[in-house]
């Protein structure tokens, strides 16, 4: 077992005027050393490309969850999608990317652009072996990842972005790559890059996207622990042991709360020194502990963070605000959101006895729900998330 892991990001525009987007993502993590990544493209846009797509990779990634090959997969799907009588192309196109154990990446290819494979900022060139299963032409390729290695899929709106306008023949697959060698240096998560990507593919469309265009990237790099301790343990005594277990955890230490901060403080020996300065006038200013990495306030801070979480899943639009602004919930964002790999959670179950104050719209039951919705989006970032209450 090595250490490093898999960041797969996706996102997707739809076709001008459409509310359904023509392509799909599945990802599915079988086990810690295998997961399958399944980019379809429906022929066509809206209603029946969006059912086309789905249809294709849900069809692939149940097959791969029992426990079929890539090749019984593919076989099933080629035999199955039929081909446009009037285009002469078949009705949904895929991309399959299996990584195992994080450094093996089986990949099949049918009628999507060719994947892009980044090392060391450089486009490289991998072995393709062709086959004809259910007479359709198949690509495999079998590829050995390193550290930091990229890899970008995407459907055919990508490489059509600006045709006729920016460029004459669309935006050829050997500029995206150009594109992407740019960027994929400076250490940006997949989410980001696929997000970089798109958006660039919007513009050339100028803003109004004459096909439906998805960028799934995969970035290989090597875990990286981090540790959130929110609110004082229900009991007094286990204050020592919860701190205990905190700090002794590998990796950075975010603290959120007044009363937890002041705990931790304690423990540490070390004084609680608190800023004053109001970076932003939705978010509780920061303070600072010797040993700690960041000391932030509790429920109004981790609720913001939960809110650029939801949107990071989606369309991440936040990202220009919280990728550079310098309050707590920021901070924490990059922290859990950009660096962060494994995520371990220390929540104290005690009752605040501010937050019983019938005027304020902050309870208990409504910290632990934070702390359930945050986890599960994290979970879905592709985090490895373990929750320990006290």
């Amino acid at each position: 077992m090595n250490d490093l892991c898999a960041d797969i990001g996706y996102k997707s525009i739809n076709h001008y005027g459409e509310q359904l987007c023509g392509d799909h993502v599945d990802v599915i993590e079988q086990n810690e050393t295998s997961t399958v990544i399944v980019l379809a493209d429906g022929l066509g846009s809206g209603v029946k490309a969006s059912i086309l797509s789905t249809l294709t990779s849900k069809i692939i990634s149940t097959m791969v969850s029992e426990g079929l090959s890539l090749e019984e997969c593919v076989s099933t799907i080629a035999a199955t999608l039929p081909v446009c009588s009037v285009r002469g192309v078949a009705y949904s196109t895929f991309t399959i990317i299996h990584i195992l154990n994080n450094d093996t990446a089986k990949l099949i290819q049918y009628d999507n652009p060719k994947a892009i494979l980044l090392r060391d900022g450089k486009s490289m060139d991998y072995q393709t072996v062709e086959m004809n299963i259910g007479g359709k032409k198949i690509f495999k390729s079998d590829i050995k990842l390193k550290e930091n290695d990229i890899l970008i899929a995407m459907s055919d709106g990508c490489p059509h972005a600006g045709m006729g306008n920016a460029y004459n023949f669309g935006w050829k697959v050997e500029d995206i790559a150009e594109f992407m060698e740019t960027v994929s240096i400076a250490g940006y998560t997949a989410k980001t890059l696929s997000t970089m990507l798109v958006d660039e593919c919007n513009k050339l469309y100028g803003g109004k996207p004459a096909d439906d265009a998805t960028a799934c990237v995969v970035r290989i790099r090597k875990r990286v622990p981090m540790n959130l301790l929110f609110g004082p343990p229900a009991n007094r005594d286990d204050c020592d042991r919860m701190m205990s277990l905190f700090f002794s955890k590998e990796g950075k230490h975010i603290i959120c709360g007044g009363t937890t901060s002041t705990i931790a403080a304690n423990y540490l020996h070390k004084p609680l020194k608190a800023t004053l300065s109001f970076e932003r006038s939705d978010v509780p200013p920061i303070a600072e502990i010797e040993g700690v990495d960041l000391v932030t306030e509790g429920v109004i801070t981790v609720n913001k963070v939960l809110t650029y979480a939801k949107d990071y899943l989606e369309d991440n639009e936040s990202y220009s605000q919280w990728s550079l602004k310098r309050d707590g919930a920021s901070l924490i964002c990059r922290l859990l959101f950009e660096e962060a790999t494994d995520i371990n959670f220390y929540v104290g179950r005690a009752i605040n006895p501010a937050h019983q104050n019938p005027d304020l719209p902050i309870n208990f039951s409504i910290k632990m729900n934070l702390v359930k919705e945050l986890s599960e989006c994290l979970r879905k970032m592709g985090k490895r998330v373990k929750v320990s209450y006290f």
